[in-house]
């Protein structure tokens, strides 16, 4: 297990629930020891409010004091638009600044060569900011071994990498 002593950060991890969740609740129960978990949990939200409401409820009550947005990605992710609402929260200015962003690769992402991976399979927010250098993304195995690094990273590259911060993407309005 990889132990850090440092500050602990508040982080939601933005998923696709149907797909996914088997990889949150690895980090809930494994990794998280070291961060305040600031995720939406399976039915939190009742899906027939509008998608203005549950925006609103997500930027509020989840995103808007978390300083990292971690985005477990698998095949789907990207064409969720609560993912894509969730990273743009985060990437808003708020009191409490811009949040960090990072990518983590599940098994099931499509790599293409061993561990490359086209910036197209992301969520399209999360594609530009890694491809604009504010955002970067790990593979799960490294994940595993190296969470607190990645939240810290993330973290300081909030600041350091601001000016290369991108979240001029219109935002989804549908699933695709």
């Amino acid at each position: 297990m990889y132990w850090y002593y440092g500050q602990r950060h508040k982080v939601f991890l933005s998923f696709y629930h149907r797909d996914d969740q088997k990889y949150k609740d690895y980090i809930d129960k494994y990794l998280s020891g070291n961060i305040v978990n600031k995720s939406v949990f399976e039915g939190e939200y009742d899906p027939d409010n509008s998608d203005e409401y549950i925006k609103r409820l997500i930027r509020e009550d989840k995103v808007s004091d978390s300083s990292v947005v971690i985005v477990l990605v698998g095949p789907n992710t990207k064409n969720r638009k609560h993912v894509d609402w969730e990273i743009y929260a985060g990437l808003r200015a708020s009191i409490n600044g811009n949040a960090g962003l990072a990518g983590i690769l599940l098994p099931e992402f499509p790599f293409r060569y061993g561990t490359q991976f086209d910036s197209n399979d992301l969520p399209a927010r999360l594609g530009d900011n890694v491809d604009s250098g504010y955002a970067k993304c790990y593979t799960w195995d490294y994940a595993i071994n190296h969470f607190n690094s990645i939240v810290e990273t993330a973290f300081n590259d909030r600041i350091s990498l601001r000016n290369k911060m991108d979240n001029s993407r219109l935002q989804m309005q549908r699933n695709m």
